[in-house]
């Protein structure tokens, strides 16, 4: 799936679209992409001469990607984080890194859904975690 088709999925727009890619392959885990350009907005100031991105934007890209796994259940709908659990920073994600996201479901209750996720650049870990998010039907915002 490619952004446009993302964007038939998830509410997010530029600049917080934060991913360029997502397949779902046959074991429902979800493998997404997002290439850091180091023109984003939240390199501007974090940090100047050292850009780096940041640890709560590595959770929103880990975030949509997991979204993405319950692909038709989204129409409709915003996803809203209800947590993050276990979450560890490994390694820095720098500008012209190109971001691999693995997610999987383990858990629904009703709307509500948790997933293991990790972020990797070159193979090499650098965040993961347990991350909840809960759906909420667009007409109730």
């Amino acid at each position: 799936m490619n952004r446009a088709e993302i964007k038939t999925y998830l509410p997010h727009r530029e600049p917080m679209l934060l991913i360029d890619n997502v397949v779902v392959d046959e074991n429902k885990i979800a493998h997404a992409n997002y290439y850091v350009t180091g023109d984003e907005f939240f390199l501007q100031g974090h940090f100047p001469g050292n850009p780096v991105v940041p640890g709560v934007i590595i959770c929103e890209i880990m975030g949509q990607a997991c979204s993405l796994l319950i692909g038709d259940q989204l129409i409709g709908r915003t996803p809203f984080y209800a947590g993050l659990d276990k979450v560890r920073f490994k390694r820095q994600v720098k500008p012209k890194d190109n971001i691999e996201i693995t997610a999987r479901i383990t858990d629904q209750r009703g709307l509500i859904f948790f997933v293991e996720a990790e972020a990797r650049v070159d193979g090499e870990l650098c965040t993961k975690g347990n991350l909840s998010f809960a759906l909420v039907d667009n007409d109730k915002l």
